[in-house]
């Protein structure tokens, strides 16, 4: 027989164990439930909430759903954020301000914060913690602090094919091409053309499919190529 500390011990090992096993599938089974889906009556208060879409559980923050249209198929991971406005209860002044296309993957942690417009295309794939928006602050009044200062919206477009890599900042007035290529960690501040990969601070394209094949890309310095530098395709990319 076992002394009765070591039974104690076994019985108190073996409830810890019952015990997170049942708040482990009570989290699962909770996670399934509160997932936003489109029979739901929270997706009802959305401008559009196609058939099959998800907002998982839990959310960060959302507010502003009549100003949302989300595709039919795309899923938005947990812990996200989705606003359109100012705050909740701000009447925006376009409509939608956040629409999302149809089979688009959003990550988990991951932001879209709108206040005008901000288009996501179909077929849109983000890593996690990707955070996209239209809106700034100011800072030029030096009598206030700049979180109390706001930049006029600049709209957002990222086209259909998009994939942005993990930790992806989409910062206002960017456009992304369709199937772009956004590496993991970059900033995204303007244009970024259709079938090319764009990496870094502000993100720059690499690589880009010309005449039929992907080629690297080199920068141009210099007064000619202006402050951000010009790229040229040069020969086919060898990876």
């Amino acid at each position: 027989m076992q002394p009765p500390a070591a039974t104690h011990g076994v019985i108190g090992r073996r409830a810890r164990a019952a015990l997170a096993t049942l708040l482990q599938t009570g989290w699962d089974e909770l996670s399934r439930r509160a997932t936003i889906g489109p029979d739901q009556r929270r997706a009802k208060a959305f401008g559009h909430f196609g058939p099959g879409a998800a907002i998982c559980f839990p959310v960060a923050a959302l507010y502003g759903e009549a100003y949302m249209r989300i595709g039919a198929g795309t899923v938005v991971g947990p812990y996200a954020t989705l606003s359109a406005g100012v705050m909740p209860g701000h009447v925006p002044d376009n409509d939608p301000v956040i629409s999302i296309g149809e089979r688009c993957v959003i990550g988990k942690g991951s932001g879209v914060v709108g206040h005008r417009s901000i288009e996501i295309g179909d077929d849109v794939w983000t890593g996690h913690h990707v955070y996209v928006t239209d809106a700034n602050h100011g800072y030029e009044d030096t009598t206030l602090p700049p979180g109390l200062q706001f930049a006029g919206p600049k709209p957002v477009v990222i086209r259909s094919g998009a994939w942005l890599g993990h930790g992806t900042v989409v910062l206002p007035g960017a456009t992304i091409g369709r199937n772009v290529v956004i590496g993991a960690g970059s900033i995204v501040v303007g244009d970024i053309p259709d079938f090319s990969v764009a990496v870094g601070n502000p993100a720059r394209v690499v690589r880009r499919y010309v005449d039929g094949e992907w080629r690297s890309v080199i920068r141009i310095s210099g007064p000619e190529a202006g402050s951000s530098g010009a790229a040229d395709p040069v020969g086919p990319s060898r990876t």
